[in-house]
């Protein structure tokens, strides 16, 4: 073996001491690296669910009218179809009464 100064020993240690702070600060940097990113992505996913959700609202509310229209088109035509069956029935009625009236007056 080499026998080693102080002088040598001391500048190893300084060395060591050194790689240390720098590890400790990469380690630091890296920590704040991956906290950002995790806040970014955090932002990221509350922004994109605030999204969905007011699409899911205003395409809920789109089918919803569209719903509604095509209900109240449904209950016109349907009240149309009514009165039509409605007045047809009444003439039968009538054309049937006159008919039992003529029937029953001929005998």
């Amino acid at each position: 073996m080499f026998p080693v100064s102080h002088e040598e020993i001391e500048a190893i240690c300084l060395a060591e001491d050194e790689a240390l702070q720098k590890i400790l600060l990469a380690t630091k940097k890296a920590d704040e690296v991956i906290e950002a990113a995790q806040n970014e992505g955090k932002e990221t996913i509350a922004s994109t669910l605030l999204r969905a959700e007011t699409e899911i609202a205003y395409f809920t509310h789109t089918i919803d009218q569209k719903a509604m229209g095509e209900a109240m088109e449904l209950a016109s035509t349907t009240a149309n179809r009514q009165a039509t069956l409605r007045a047809r029935a009444e003439r039968r009625i009538e054309a049937a009464a006159s008919l039992i009236v003529e029937r029953i007056v001929n005998l």
